[in-house]
């Protein structure tokens, strides 16, 4: 059997988690990957910026890969592609299709990474068919939380796969622009070998509300308002800024843009049509404190509580624009993602400490969600009758749930596969299969450093974060390494237990002494090897008296 009757998928990112997504498709040798995604950092991954899936098996078959299509421009979908392409530059660059919009809003992620020249940005159209070596590729419009969205069809000698992406059965959409369910159906009737579907809601029942419904109850919400209004809500959902811009201006308000991203969504949205602004609505951000609050509507990066955020430095008293205050009312129009709500709960705890008041999704229906619930998880199904079912987007109680829907809508269960990162599903006449385990995981962006899971940095700011910092400089002669001065103890974020520190440095400083003698009657002279036996003495001991670990760091000083 030729390596052109068969299809690997190997998801590198989105299995087993809500974020990261990326999959590769290969047949004839040949590979097609769809989406780039990031994820943002948990708590415990302490001053890490962005989580990346670990592309090291793209990097090894960089030559062999045709294209990269992106489903739409969310963060979670395309935020890892300047770092692929880095990767990637040395041996070939494939080209990058995808719509209007996400197109757009890659360029420009591009451009500050002054990768613009890296590659070829390509638009499609939904319905309008492309080559990328063996596959032959279809974009298909569907309807999410941001403009320009669409499922991916991959077809090759085997057969075609489909991957949703993101999306609803929006029949109501804000731009008129619905799912095709008519081509889904045709897919189906064409006989479409997999389906890779999204999995977020498949824990809610029913059907989810359209985007549509949310305009009139942020109206309504605005008239309740006294005092001025921030609305806050991501940035990329272009159809809820448009629907928070006519309720501003149905009640009288102007409208502040308020966070980078913000604007510059919204600039790159109004170019391509899909945001209209009322001509003199707009309210620039220096202006905000100057103008009556009762005339306006701020709206906002934040609404899942990132620490540089808008909205958080406003929080925070921190940002340099915009006070808030007593009178203030913030909307947050939108729900936190799996993992943000700490950080999102804190938000609203300070935004209440500074006098003003809050609205969420769980006061008033002022959010819809952009992914489908499980009657529409089931309407894919039934539309496309996938041989197989790959369910993605989503963590491992919400794959496990869309493959048990799958089976209740008569796929059998044998079809259905619940794999992980790095795990290929292998599909060729014989049947499919969970092949063998390949390298993905995540690796991590610190500033503009990029390390993996195990970096060294990381796991000793978890130690400082949780158990503080001993330094130990200890002096000795160069002659015989005996103590010449007393050693010096510098400690910063050591919690002292039940009264522990009280002459605690005192018996440290012995401890010290203890060990330099010891070493010195071993007649240690090396350095390294005087501050590794001082650190295991010192660390031993802290142990003992505090039963803490803390990073020690041991200085050794001959003279």
């Amino acid at each position: 059997m030729s390596a052109a009757e068969s299809l690997r998928v190997l998801p590198l990112g989105g299995l087993g988690e809500i974020g990261k997504n990326m999959t590769a498709f290969e047949t004839a040798g040949r590979i097609v990957v769809v989406d780039t995604g990031l994820m943002f950092p948990a708590p415990e991954q302490l001053g890490i910026d962005l989580v990346l899936p670990d592309f090291a098996y793209l990097r090894e078959r960089a030559a062999d890969i045709e294209a990269i299509v992106l489903t739409h421009g969310h963060e979670d979908h395309v935020g890892a592609l300047p770092y692929v392409l880095r990767e990637l530059a040395g041996v070939r660059v494939p080209p990058v299709y995808g719509g209007p919009l996400t197109v757009e809003l890659v360029r420009s992620k591009l451009d500050e990474h002054h990768l613009l020249d890296a590659s070829e940005l390509v638009q499609v159209e939904p319905g309008e068919p492309f080559g990328a070596g063996p596959f032959t590729i279809e974009t298909v419009r569907l309807a999410h939380s941001i403009p320009d969205s669409c499922g991916v069809a991959l077809s090759c000698d085997l057969g075609t796969a489909l991957v949703t992406g993101d999306y609803k059965f929006d029949q109501t959409p804000v731009d008129g622009q619905p799912a095709d369910m008519a081509r889904l159906a045709e897919l189906g009737r064409e006989g479409l070998l997999l389906l890779c579907g999204d999995s977020t809601n498949v824990d809610r029942p029913g059907i989810a509300p359209s985007e549509s419904s949310v305009g009139p109850h942020l109206e309504d919400a605005f008239t309740r308002c006294p005092g001025r209004i921030v609305v806050t809500s991501f940035a990329s959902n272009v159809h809820r800024v448009q629907q928070v811009i006519d309720a501003a201006e149905a009640v009288g308000r102007k409208v502040s843009l308020v966070g980078r991203s913000m604007r510059k969504n919204v600039n790159i949205a109004r170019q391509l049509g899909h945001i209209t602004l009322p001509e003199g609505i707009l309210v620039g951000v220096r202006e905000v404190e100057d103008y009556p609050d009762h005339k306006l509507v701020v709206i906002s990066t934040g609404s899942q509580g990132e620490p540089l955020s808008a909205l958080r430095r406003m929080a925070h008293g921190d940002h340099p624009h915009v006070d808030l205050h007593e009178g203030d009312t913030v909307l947050f129009s939108a729900t936190p993602i799996p993992g943000n709500e700490r950080a999102v709960n804190e938000t609203i705890n300070r935004i209440y400490q500074l006098g003003a008041d809050v609205v969420t999704a769980r006061d008033a229906p002022i959010h819809a969600s952009g992914h489908g619930y499980a009657e529409e998880l089931k309407l894919m199904i039934n539309l496309t009758s996938p041989e197989y079912v790959l369910p993605m987007h989503g963590d491992h109680r919400r794959l496990r749930l869309h493959g048990e829907l799958a089976e209740s809508v008569g796929v059998p269960r044998e079809n259905v596969f619940r794999a992980a990162n790095g795990v290929p599903l292998e599909i060729d006449a014989r049947g499919a299969r969970l092949g063998k385990p390949e390298q993905a995981g995540m690796i991590f962006v610190d500033g503009l450093d990029v390390g993996d899971v195990e970096d060294v940095a990381l796991r000793d700011r978890r130690m400082l974060s949780a158990d503080g910092i001993f330094i130990v400089v200890a002096t000795v002669s160069e002659q015989d390494g005996r103590s010449v001065a007393p050693p010096e103890l510098i400690f910063r974020g050591v919690p002292f237990l039940d009264g522990a520190g009280d002459g605690l440095l005192d018996e440290l400083r012995d401890a010290v002494e203890e060990s330099l003698a010891r070493s010195a009657r071993d007649e240690i002279r090396e350095i390294s090897l005087l501050q590794d036996h001082l650190h295991d003495d010192v660390a031993r001991y802290v142990y003992e008296r505090l039963r803490r670990r803390p990073m020690v760091l041991p200085v050794v000083v001959e003279v």
